[in-house]
């Protein structure tokens, strides 16, 4: 378990998703191995898919790059000690036209 305080890089999400999604990742941390990222991962993406609907993901890792399209308001990125959080909506779902999903 790490024990760290969160720090937050970059996010657009509203704040009360910000706090939900790391209490997720202290959860998660909580109930997997530090090592295992991919279960992890998996709880938090499982969890966010229940209370927002789904196409979310989330990568969990020490290191590792990213270029990513996502839904305005549903990015965020945070560290938590050695491990990194990204976790964001995928826009490939959406009903919406590509003006408005990329009108944030």
């Amino acid at each position: 378990m790490l024990e760290g305080k969160a720090i937050l890089r970059e996010t657009d999400m509203p704040e009360l998703m910000q706090s939900h999604v790391m209490e997720l990742a202290y959860k998660a941390l909580d109930l997997h191995e530090v090592s295992d990222c991919q279960s992890i991962a998996h709880f938090i993406k499982q969890k966010f898919d229940e209370a927002y609907g789904p196409a979310w993901h989330c990568v969990v890792g020490k290191d590792f790059g990213s270029c990513i399209t996502h839904l305005c308001g549903s990015f965020i990125f945070f560290r938590v000690e050695i491990l990194e959080f990204l976790i964001f909506k995928d826009a490939n779902e959406l009903t919406q036209s590509k003006e408005e999903a990329v009108g944030c």
